[in-house]
Formats: C-alpha cells, structure tokens, sequence
C-alpha cells in the first residue's frame, strides 16, 4: 500500500506550493541516470486480456509511415554522415535515447490532455497528473519488456527520462530543501504502482483487480473506502481504457515502439462511449 507515502509527499509538495502547478516538460535529451527499473519493478507475464465494453476492437497504435506526428530519424549524407557517425549519433546508445524521448513526448502528450482530465471526472493536481503519468509509463515499460533485453534497455532510459523530468521540474519550481526526501517517496510509489498494475492484469487476477488498483493509486484520498456508484463507473471506464492500451501495445510493432512512432488511443472513444 503506498498511500502512506502519498501522504508524505503531498505534505511536502503542499508545503512546497507545488501541488496545482507541476509542470513536466520536454527539455530531457540525453539522461543518463542511474536507478533501474528493471530491478525493481516485478516482470509482468503476458495475459489474455478480458473484454473491453463499448470499447472499438484494440488495435496497432503504430502512426502511417505519412503521418505528420512521426518523428523519424535525420538522414546525413556525405561528409555530414561521417561527422555525425563519428559523434557516435548513429550508436545504439544514442538511437535508444532519442527513441525514448520520442516515446516520453507521447506520455507527456497524453497525461496533458485536459480531455483526459474531463473523461474521468479527475481534478488536475500534482497527485492525479502524476499518478496518470505513472499509468502509461507503465503501459509503455510493460510492452517495451515484451521486445526482451533490447526492449528493457529502452525503457530503462525512458525511465531515466521520466526520473530527470520529474526532479528537474519539481527543482525548478523551487523545490530544494525537501527535494531528495521526497523524491524517494515518488519513487517508491512508482515502484509500488507498477507492481501493483503488473499483478492486476495477471490471468489470476480478480475481475475487479485493476478497477481496484486503479482507484487507489489514482482516484482515492487515502483508499480507506470503496467509490460509490458514480466514482465506481468512472473508474471501470480508466480500468478498461487502461486494459485497451495494453491490448493494442502489444499489437504495436517493435519499430513504432522503439521509435516512439505511434500514438495512445483517442480520449474521445472513451467520452463517446460514456455517454452512451
């Protein structure tokens, strides 16, 4: 249970002025960290997903190859090329980390929706927006650990993105005395909720599993009672968006994802299908 720790962070955060106005930005470009995710958090098996109600069959999230939002990578000729290849920029290393920047921008894209924020009836605090971040960079880090070695390789430096982008903003914002403290609580609540969302959707799991990890890590003050019938439906709609990404993740070809050449499903099937 992490809301304990939620507690000490969000004191801190409060004490701080920062729970309204966190902000994630973009400016992460080759992060070299050194926490591992992939030590931490509990490798997920693959499952048969359930169903997905007034939900449109799951499939590949991969853009076209003429989409106008992929982010392909620059092709240097002549002299150009060889300046470049002797920089390293064509080494693994360097192709992962703009890979992972590329996929951070889509989470990053999809948290800051506001739609996201009206579809789930959510509030738009430090807790929600970072508790939703956490969502799909473990729908990411999930399907990149499906590609094997190379694939947890990326999402290492994903999160090692993510972990930069996180402390930098909260620093930035002002935050310095209580930084490395708090940071730690963030850290293990993220550690906390990715082995939580990974048992959820286990074939073992409980039906109501997800929806029940889904409105303590997101939705819930302090997780001491269960949503009432209102909260309890839009929580099942999170739970099977939720279930829906991970379905059409792992449609997704290994390029789109290591590119980050592909898109989460549009906020608006879920308001349509809520209003039916």
């Amino acid at each position: 249970m992490m809301l304990p720790r939620w507690s000490r962070a969000i004191a801190n955060l409060s004490r701080a002025g920062l729970q309204s106005n966190f902000k994630y930005g973009n400016d992460c470009s080759n992060v070299v960290l050194h926490r591992s995710y992939a030590k931490v958090a509990a490798a997920a098996a693959d499952s048969v997903l359930k169903g997905f109600p007034n939900q449109p069959s799951p499939c590949s999230l991969a853009l076209a190859s003429d989409s106008p939002l992929r982010v392909d990578e620059p092709k240097y000729e002549g002299i150009k090329h060889t300046i470049f290849k002797l920089l390293l920029f064509y080494s693994k290393q360097s192709q992962s980390i703009r890979g992972a920047n590329v996929v951070y921008k889509r989470i990053i894209s999809q948290v800051e929706k506001p739609l996201i924020y009206e579809v789930f009836n959510l509030e738009k605090t430090f807790k929600t927006t970072f508790s939703l971040l956490v969502l799909h960079m473990w729908l990411c880090l999930r399907r990149l650990k499906q590609e094997g070695k190379e694939g947890v390789e990326l999402g290492q430096y994903l999160y090692e993105i993510y972990n930069h982008d996180v402390e930098m903003r909260v620093s930035k914002a002002g935050v310095n005395l209580l930084l490395h403290r708090w940071m730690k609580d963030l850290e293990k609540i993220f550690y906390g909720n990715i082995v939580a969302y990974d048992s959820a959707i286990l074939p073992v799991a409980k039906q109501d599993e997800l929806s029940n990890v889904i409105w303590r890590n997101i939705f819930s003050d302090d997780g001491s009672s269960p949503p009432n019938d209102a909260a309890s439906q839009t929580v099942q709609a999170m739970a099977r968006y939720a279930r829906r990404e991970v379905s059409c993740l792992s449609l997704t070809d290994k390029e789109a994802m290591f590119s980050g050449n592909f898109m989460f499903t549009s906020l608006e099937t879920e308001k349509n299908s809520k209003g039916r």
